[in-house]
């Protein structure tokens, strides 16, 4: 009896930090943008949106779960 005792311990305490990652929330994502152009460049504004909004049809929102640098 003792050593299924041991052997239901040891395999509880070896998949808890594999539950315990499991329940953990994704956190924010980071992505840096370099640009050879301005922040108020037409053609920049421009860019950037277009990359916001493809992200946006992927799911990751800025502010929501990603932040864009």
């Amino acid at each position: 009896m003792r050593r299924r005792e041991f052997t239901l311990i040891g395999g509880t305490a070896a998949a808890w930090p594999l539950a315990a990652r499991a329940q953990q929330p994704g956190g924010m994502r980071r992505i840096g943008v370099l640009m050879n152009l301005s922040e108020d460049d037409p053609e920049a504004q421009d860019l950037v949106a277009t990359f916001r909004e493809g992200l946006a049809q992927l799911g990751w929102i800025d502010a929501r779960n990603l932040h864009i640098d």
